[in-house]
């Protein structure tokens, strides 16, 4: 067989279009509200700044209001302290974005750690991550709806949310399915593994020290390959009709191609798709929805506040 490809720039492109809408909504109801989101930069590293351009186009388009903050590289920890504890206090910034990585001298946890978690629209703060991590199934007195990521009171991940909005919007059934993660990593890794979890999957999570990692990844229904190794999961390895969500996106070198080099993901695509159900290409496949996901934190927080 040979499997279809899950388009996220599509399914990006629909999610944004919703965007949209509730953003004019917002604006149009009693009292009027403009998602606000503010996003910091620190140095001159290209892929930094192209990231951080995507972002602001992205918002201008949806009708959020972006506000950005650029800061050299010898910027002090103190003055992103402060421009942080400025922006929590902000009423028309709902969500804050600083731009990874941060110089070495530069504490990252400390930085993510002041960041209000209502506003923490990366996902990151430790006590986003742990309501993500509970295992108990209600905030309070309200049930969480797993479901429906618009109704869930704090912020998830983007790139792990990303992948479950794939597997949903792809008609991928998730409960009692055994699912794969490989990488364990809290930007994706760990945070895929607890959606998948809450979800009702069976998930098992692999890592450096799994034993027998082909015939672990062979017995997956679902494979998320979020390692950063290019094509380390090999397409012999995939159980017949899968679904495979590849986060990975690495360069490697290609002198067919004018600059040199050509994008792969974690899995081996080509042979991957022969037998695979369904399959993300790399690139056009898990990427754009980082940046939708990212928007609709946004909107939500927005309309939490």
């Amino acid at each position: 067989m040979t499997g279809s490809d899950i388009d996220g720039k599509a399914i990006a492109s629909t999610i944004r279009t919703e965007i949209k809408a509730a953003v004019a909504d917002l604006k149009t109801a009693t009292p009027p509200k403009v998602p606000g989101l503010a996003v910091i930069l620190v140095g001159e590293r290209r892929d930094s700044q192209t990231y951080v351009r995507m972002k602001k186009k992205a918002c201008e388009e949806c009708g959020i209001t972006s506000y950005g903050y650029d800061y050299p590289d010898d910027v002090a920890m103190e003055t992103l302290l402060s421009k942080l504890s400025e922006l929590n206090n902000n009423v028309d910034v709902h969500g804050i974005l600083v731009q990874l990585p941060l110089p070495p001298h530069i504490d990252e946890d400390a930085i993510l750690n002041a960041i209000d978690p209502a506003k923490d629209v990366d996902g990151l703060h430790p006590l986003n991550t742990a309501a993500l991590c509970s295992t108990s199934t209600h905030v309070g007195s309200t049930k969480i709806d797993w479901d429906d990521f618009t109704t869930i009171p704090f912020h998830i991940a983007c790139t792990p949310q990303g992948c479950i909005e794939l597997l949903d919007r792809s008609g991928v059934t998730l409960r009692g399915k055994n699912a794969v993660v490989v990488g364990r990593s809290n930007l994706v890794g760990l945070p895929v593994a607890m959606l998948l979890m809450h979800r009702n999957a069976t998930v098992t999570i692999v890592h450096s020290k799994t034993v027998d990692v082909p015939g672990v990844v062979g017995r997956a229904d679902i494979v998320v390959a979020a390692v950063g190794r290019a094509e380390m999961i090999k397409g012999s390895w995939i159980k017949e009709g899968a679904v495979v969500i590849d986060v990975g996106i690495n360069s490697v070198d290609d002198a067919t191609k004018k600059r040199g080099y050509r994008l792969v993901g974690d899995v081996e695509y080509d042979a991957a798709k022969e037998r695979a159900g369904m399959i993300t290409p790399v690139p056009g496949g898990v990427g754009p929805m980082t940046i939708a996901m990212l928007l609709r934190n946004t909107l939500n927080s927005c309309k939490r506040s």
